[in-house]
């Protein structure tokens, strides 16, 4: 009776470990990777993937943490998706729908052009179908924040989540830079550099650092083009679900995997746009708990990535996402005037 007691009191203690020991640990490296990103080259890459490295490097040479699995799992898809809710507080809708109407016309065209051009040459290079579609989406969307909403909505694994949200931020970084270097010797106006730069870069942050450079109203401009891409996610994950559903196997559930965290994401935009919330509040949300909780999400992710690998998997959708981001940049250039 004591053998069976003593096993008895010791497996919650266990499951417990298992759960908060594995969220802590993720939250631990995002919070490792947040301070680490303030270093000198890291800074340009951001906590997010700089977690994702860091979770990376520890997989692979110390193994996946089994103990703590069940918490790493938790942190990997139900913190991923309170990390895009919070996400919502960023869009403002009233300012995209009243600031933005022809913008949007031209982010309707960048998502496109992005998934068309990226999927195609995936198929081309016969690269990893997944993952193209992830870079794809991220391309032509909101980077890493579009491939962790949709990644739950097509199934992908967490593998191709991790890949694609590191590979996004890391790509996205170098077009920033590139965009700022090449800036002075273009022959358009501040706002039409924003414009391009709304329309076309990866992620709000890539916009942000590369619209700065040529003022204020191009800044503004820019971060309202992204918000318009930021927007039409929610419809982009509804189609997404609806494709995910019809293309199903026989004999797998029918049941669509409706998006339920899009509806928190929107809910969380139109509290952020028509309610009264100090702005610094929305700004610490928005700004700092999202983007650190998305981190962790990630880290757990990341964990699942071997090395090995990388390159079999990854370099066919890389190259395609690299062209097609190419494209995406000459094409939303030359409709500046359109």
């Amino acid at each position: 009776m004591a053998y069976v007691g003593t096993t008895t009191n010791f497996k919650p203690k266990s499951r417990l470990f298992r759960f908060y020991g594995g969220i802590l640990f993720t939250l631990a490296i995002a919070a490792i990777g947040t301070v680490a990103s303030n270093l000198p080259i890291l800074d340009r890459i951001g906590a997010m993937l700089t977690s994702i490295l860091i979770a990376v490097v520890y997989g692979n040479v110390f193994g996946y943490p089994e103990s703590i699995h069940t918490g790493i799992q938790f942190s990997g898809h139900k913190i991923l998706r309170f990390a895009i809710i919070l996400y919502g507080f960023k869009l403002n809708i009233d300012v995209v729908i009243n600031q933005g109407g022809l913008l949007l016309v031209h982010d309707i065209l960048s998502i496109l052009v992005a998934i068309s051009i990226t999927v195609l040459l995936g198929k081309l290079f016969k690269g990893e179908k997944m993952l193209t579609l992830l870079l794809g989406i991220g391309t032509g969307v909101c980077g890493a924040a579009a491939i962790a909403a949709v990644s739950p909505v097509v199934n992908a694994d967490d593998e191709d989540t991790a890949l694609g949200a590191g590979i996004i931020a890391l790509v996205g970084t170098v077009f920033a830079i590139g965009y700022a270097l090449i800036r002075p010797i273009l022959p358009i106006s501040p706002v039409q550099f924003g414009i391009w730069s709304g329309i076309s870069l990866h992620e709000i942050a890539h916009v942000a650092a590369a619209a700065a450079t040529a003022g204020p109203n191009a800044l503004e401009i820019g971060l309202l083009a992204k918000l318009g891409r930021v927007f039409l996610l929610i419809p982009l994950s509804m189609i997404l679900s609806l494709w995910t559903r019809r293309n199903k196997k026989q004999g797998e559930a029918k049941r669509a995997p409706f998006p339920w965290f899009l509806i928190g994401f929107l809910a969380a935009s139109i509290i952020g746009t028509y309610f009264h919330i100090p702005k610094i509040i929305l700004k610490e949300i928005s700004d700092v708990i999202g983007p650190f909780l998305l981190a962790a999400a990630m880290v757990g992710l990341g964990l699942h990535v071997n090395v090995s690998r990388l390159r079999n998997r990854a370099l066919r959708p890389l190259l395609a996402m690299l062209i097609a981001s190419i494209v995406l940049s000459v094409f939303s250039y030359a409709t500046l005037w359109f």
